[in-house]
């Protein structure tokens, strides 16, 4: 067994988790779940993550497809991809599982999932995240973690660039 092993277990299909999530429910496990393109980790992203495992026992983490990167920030990103922010994503202790998505929005994996909370970060509100009221109508909670401010990916690259 490699050392790495671990981080690599952590990468699962959305059909994996669904099965897990089955598991969870029968062992009372909140389970939290947020979702992203984390294509430059960077303070904000963790800051979110850490906050995000506290709201239950698990914490399960979706990371947009290249291709969906693509289309929600346009051609030139991701910059990173989809396997190693998977990978990145996978290796933080406070995380329990993280799988790839392709569609522009979560909704089709929340609901495949059934998360106890939903965690999206302090740019959303209740009305702009995704899956909130499917999630709040089986009696789960939303969360909304403070965002934290001069940490973005655009900035980033924008730094990088000398902009």
């Amino acid at each position: 067994m490699e050392k790495i092993d671990w981080i690599k277990n952590k990468i699962k299909t959305l059909t994996e988790l669904s099965a897990l999530r089955h598991t969870w429910k029968t062992l009372s496990k909140q389970v939290v779940f947020t979702n992203g393109c984390f294509d430059i980790l960077h303070h904000g992203h963790l800051d979110l993550l850490a906050k995000a495992a506290n709201c239950g026992n698990l914490l399960v983490v979706g990371i947009n497809s290249d291709a969906s990167v693509k289309r929600l920030k346009g051609p030139e990103r991701p910059i990173n991809t989809e396997q190693d922010r998977a990978f990145q994503i996978a290796s933080l202790l406070c995380v329990d599982a993280v799988f790839i998505f392709d569609e522009d929005t979560p909704l089709e994996s929340i609901e495949a999932l059934q998360p106890d909370t939903l965690v999206k970060g302090g740019d959303y509100s209740i009305a702009t995240i995704v899956g909130a009221q499917e999630t709040m109508a089986r009696g789960g909670k939303v969360e909304i973690i403070p965002f934290v401010e001069g940490y973005s990916t655009t900035s980033i690259i924008k730094k990088i660039q000398g902009l």
